[in-house]
Order: C-alpha cells, then structure tokens, then sequence
C-alpha cells in the first residue's frame, strides 16, 4: 500500500482531499487475484479432493485453550501478510470438523454435493442480495423457480414461498403468518387487546416453535405439546382433546404444527388426520418438514408424508438430506393472494418503487423480514438442474436403504439394542458394552447405561475416526442417534461404525 502511495503522489493530477488520495483504486487487484488463486487451490486439494478419502480424520481435536493458541486469533493494526494469511486458512481447514467425511453422521446434514458448492462460489464471488429485480435478476427468477417446483411436489396447485436462513426462522414465519390470518389488525395494532392465542405441537417438535412463541409474545406457556406414541408421532384424538380444553378455557387456538421427520427419532406425524381436525376447527396446519420434506423427492418414500397437501404452509430444507448447502431452507405457502406480502410488507420508497421501468411485482423482497437475503435457491437449482428429479430422489432411497442395512446390521451383534424400527434415517440404538450385560434389568444398569455413550463419543472424537451424536430422550438414557444422508457414505462405513463402537467401548 506504502508503494502504491507514493506513486499516486508522483502523479501529476494526484488529488488529496484530508490527506487521502482520491486518484486510483488503494487495492493492489493483481495481489489479491494471486491470493484468491491460492487459496481455492487450497480448497481443492485439502477440502474438495479429500471429502470422501476415509483415511482422512472427521475432526482434529483441540481443547478450545490449544485450539485460541494454535489459530492466533489476535487481530493487530497491521495487516499480515499473504503466506501468513494462506497459513491461517489451511490451519482453519485442518481444526474444523469435515462435515463431508463420510463418517460424519453427527448432525441432520453431511455431505458435499459439487454443483451445489461450485453454485456458492459463485455467489459468494458475486454477493448478490435477494430483494429486487434490479439488483439479483437471475436470482429471483431462479427462487421463483424452484419454489414452484417444491410446491408442485407438496401436491399444491399453487402457493408461494421464500427461501430463509434456516428452519428455525421458517417456523418463525409460519406461526406469525398465522397469527396474521387469524387476526390481520395485530400488524397495525400490536399485541394489546388480543385473547390469549394458543397453538399446539408435538412433544417431539423442534425446539424452535418455543422460541417463536417467545420471540413474537406468544409465550411458551400458550404452546400446548400433545402427547405421542411410542414411535414419536402426535396421538391425533389428544390434539382434539386440548383443542377443545382451549376453547373452554376461553383462549384463542390459531395454529397447529405438525411435524414431518422429527429431529431425534425421525417420526412423521399423521398429517391427514391432523389436518380433518384443523378444518373442523378453523385452525392453520403448518408442517415443519425441515428434515422430513425431501422424502416428497422419492416415489417410494413420499407416503411418509401423506397429507401434506392439505397444510397451509410448509417448511422444507433441502440442506439436510439433499445436500444443497447451508444454508438452504423454504418456507412453502399455500395461499397465493399475496399473504406473505401483506403479513411483512413495509413499502420501503427507497427500495420498492412502483414506478421503475419494469414489473415490480419481481420485487419479492417486501415479504420478507430481512433486507439483506443470500440467493440460497441458487445452489439447489443448479443441483436439480445437474442431478435432476431422478438424481436426487436416488439420493433419498439410498440414504434409507442404508439406515435399513444399519439396522439389520444392530440386530445382528450382541451388545447392540435399537430403541425402535426407524421409518427415516434416523437410527437410535444403545451400546452395551461386555460388561453390563449379565447385569439386571434396573435403575443401576441404566444409570451405568447412560454413561456409556458420552466415554465412547470421546473417544471417536479424540481418535478423530468418526462423529456420532447421542442424546438422553423422554425417560430414555443416553443413545447414539446415527443419521445416513451423504451419497460419499457406503455400506463399509456402516461396518465401520460398529466396529469402531465395539473397539472404543471394549473396556467399559
């Protein structure tokens, strides 16, 4: 920069203003090219080319005091430079967790797919925001796109939709949406005056519908958690029951969320019944099938979801099982009158004039809460585009043929113990280790149980040979909850994976 400085000085026509020169660009463009080159070669050989090598560590453990000394996170008055930055950057790929190893069945995504990623760079490269035609052309006409394809997969006629930074947030949209439909004045007039709303979930929902209700003056004491099976799915006569019990209590109910794929068992709600108890009570049906929706993509599995048809709006994230990327998360709406613009709509004059040279109605992104919005459609698209509808409901019925094989597999060896036959991806089961299993059936075997799963998830995280969550659920102690979604995982990593539970836990 000092160099470059003292050049623009040189110059005849240099223009100071505060001391600044105004002559020229101040970034060296030729050093940062070479940077940026560098760099995704970087990308390519240590994060591309080895996604799928099994021999490679899932994650190289540091205790978070080593791991602050190891990436020198301190930020100086000077910058660094180059080597010292291209440093930083393979050290930050050697300490994250490669969620596109093939034995990463931590979470509810994996995976890399690589036009999904080659969409990212490009619109990380070209950082587009998503809220008017002018600015993003290409990308509203893409979300528009994709988003009546996912609506014709749902068995709407139409609808609408947008796509937003997480199923969290969709949920979040739905249960103001609505609020919304149930009672239009709340955007002027605000919560005072309101009956006590009510709306009604699943035990086994996503935590996020509690957070909702907080953030928007619900309060979590007016969500109303209806009983399940044993399977995890919403006992339909029990929503009937506290539907009625709201209404003689004198409250408002507005909204029920069902949900399709629930994040620890992978349970589908009966959505058909849900939704004959929704139109008798006049109540909005929002399906949170953030993990379950792709299942729609397969004509083999799409049953798991029969009646979504009948929702009022949908949450879908093709990031989990499909591998678009996160973030890539849709809220689906049935009702194509503009609801979702009259819900949100602010009517920025800076932003959303009506008298530009083109058709405004491109302008999406008055119904939505952001400003600012990733083109997250974009890399699902290309995605279709390259896999098509074929490709990708290959993906879904592989996924689960695998999560069978696991499970055949669990019954085969002793010590392993399935908590219930899976219906999706998810495979819950407990490790016994040699020497609990002559003990008694009773509270110190279970307390022992319980114990289990945490020492080995330590083990395989320090060893780095895989990541494999495990959770305490309803009365139940600690099991492994396995997840098959990438299409880099074969039949010998689920070997693997036992294997390496009986060779960490032998032992305990």
């Amino acid at each position: 920069v000092g160099t470059c400085k003292q050049e623009m000085l040189q110059k005849k026509n240099a223009v100071l203003v505060d001391g600044i020169i105004l002559n020229g660009p101040i970034m060296d463009s030729k050093a940062g090219e070479r940077f940026v080159e560098e760099a995704c070669k970087m990308i390519m050989e240590e994060v591309v080319q080895k996604a799928d090598d099994v021999t490679e560590k899932v994650c190289e453990w540091q205790a978070p005091e080593a791991l602050k000394q190891i990436l020198d996170l301190e930020i100086r008055d000077a910058g660094e430079s180059h080597p010292k930055l291209l440093q930083l950057c393979r050290d930050v790929i050697q300490y994250s967790v490669k969620t596109s190893h093939p034995r990463f069945f931590n979470q509810l995504y994996a995976g890399t797919d690589y036009y999904s990623l080659v969409a990212r760079f490009i619109t990380e490269a070209l950082n587009p925001s998503v809220y008017t035609y002018e600015v993003s052309p290409v990308f509203l006409l893409v979300e528009e796109a994709v988003i009546k394809k996912m609506i014709e997969f749902i068995g709407w006629e139409e609808g609408d939709g947008i796509f937003n930074p997480g199923g969290s947030v969709s949920n979040m949209y739905a249960m103001n949406l609505a609020r919304y439909k149930f009672c239009p004045e709340i955007k002027e007039k605000g919560l005072s005056g309101l009956p006590r709303l009510v709306l009604f979930t699943s035990e086994e929902c996503h935590y996020s519908m509690k957070k909702a209700a907080s953030f928007l003056g619900i309060g979590t004491e007016n969500v109303y958690f209806i009983k399940t099976d044993d399977r995890g799915k919403m006992i339909p006569e029990e929503l009937e029951k506290q539907v009625q019990r709201a209404r003689k209590e004198g409250s408002a109910p507005f909204l029920v969320c069902a949900t399709a794929g629930t994040t620890v068992l992978g349970a589908f709600d009966p959505l058909d019944k849900i939704a004959t108890i929704c139109e008798k009570h006049g109540l909005w049906l929002h399906v949170d099938a953030s993990w379950g929706g792709s299942a729609l993509i397969s004509s083999k599995h799409r049953r798991l979801l029969h009646g979504i048809h009948r929702a009022d709006s949908v949450a879908w994230n093709p990031h989990k099982m499909l591998l678009a990327g996160i973030q890539c998360c849709a809220l689906l709406v049935k009702d194509n009158s503009g609801l979702l613009k009259k819900c949100y709509s602010a009517k920025a004059a800076y932003l959303f004039q009506q008298d530009k040279f083109y058709d405004v109605s491109y302008d999406t992104g008055d119904k939505s809460i952001q400003c600012s919005r990733r083109p997250d459609a974009f890399k699902f698209w290309l995605m279709w585009k390259a896999l098509g509808t074929t490709g990708l409901e290959e993906r879904v019925n592989r996924a689960l043929a695998l999560a069978r094989y696991l499970v055949e597999e669990i019954k085969k060896r002793e010590g392993f113990q399935l908590l219930l036959e899976p219906e999706y991806a998810n495979v819950c089961f407990w490790y016994i280790p040699p020497s609990l299993r002559k003990m008694e059936d009773g509270p110190e075997f279970w307390q022992k149980l319980h114990q289990v799963a945490p020492i080995i998830k330590e083990r395989m995280m320090k060893k780095g040979s895989m990541m494999l969550g495990y959770q305490p659920h309803q009365g139940k102690v600690n099991f492994f909850r396995q997840v098959v979604i990438s299409p880099h995982v074969s039949r010998e990593d689920m070997d693997f994976l036992l294997d390496e539970i009986e060779l960490l836990a032998k032992d305990l």
